[in-house]
């Protein structure tokens, strides 16, 4: 199997650049993040706290998420129900980056982004794919951006779906979720010793993909993907 991590903090692009690097292998996209949205999606319309790991364990207890694929695109199921589309909201969000943070809820996805892993090649990513989830993955990237970059990106990604913010509040929002992704206690955002450090401050998405292809293809040669 071939496993490709992708890792990085919020807003770098990492979910548009590993569409297109898994296109391009023609292999599967796994899109972690989704996963954790799901979650709280289900805990916002169950009245949940999303930051009470008490009521969030025993929600899980009763929680199916599964993973198919429609003409080449990944959809979510929460429970049997297709939530692919709903689970973008910002409310969805900023309740996904809270329930990440609790270790019941990592391990329960987990468990199934490692199952998809064995049976697919995949390029998969998130926070802690490289560090945690795929720590043998074979060929490991860590994207990240300035700050500003990825406020600009995360802004027109939102009005694109309709949501309008400041440029203000999307940057508070992101260094927020920094914060929270680095600073949590089980599996926290880092780049792992033997990923390859990209910044797409000044660089287009394809030439992201370009530069990663690059990196797999002498991987490739050396044995090691």
């Amino acid at each position: 199997m071939l496993n490709i991590a992708i890792d990085g903090p919020a807003g770098a692009g990492k979910s548009t650049v590993a569409k297109l690097l898994a296109k391009q292998l023609n292999i599967i996209y796994l899109d972690t993040g989704a996963m954790y949205r799901a979650i709280a999606l289900k805990a916002i319309e169950q009245g949940v706290d999303v930051s009470d790991t008490d009521a969030l364990s025993v929600l899980l207890e009763d929680t199916d998420i599964d993973i198919s694929y429609v003409d080449e695109q990944q959809h979510v199921l929460l429970d049997g129900r297709d939530v692919t589309d709903i689970i973008r909201t910002p409310e969805v969000s900023d309740g996904a980056s809270k329930v990440a943070v609790i270790p019941a809820v990592r391990l329960k996805l987990v468990e199934l982004q490692r199952r998809i892993a064995r049976m697919h090649d995949v390029v998969m990513d998130g926070r802690d794919i490289g560090t945690f989830v795929l720590p043998n993955a074979d060929v490991k990237f860590y994207l990240t951006a300035s700050i500003e970059e990825r406020a600009r990106r995360r802004l027109e990604e939102m009005r694109a779906r309709g949501y309008e913010h400041s440029l203000d509040d999307v940057r508070d929002d992101i260094r927020a979720r920094d914060k929270n992704d680095s600073e949590r206690e089980f599996a926290p955002l880092r780049k792992a010793d033997d990923a390859i450090l990209i910044d797409s401050t000044d660089k287009t998405v394809d030439e992201v993909v370009e530069e990663m292809l690059s990196f797999i293809r002498t991987a490739s040669t050396k044995g090691k993907a």
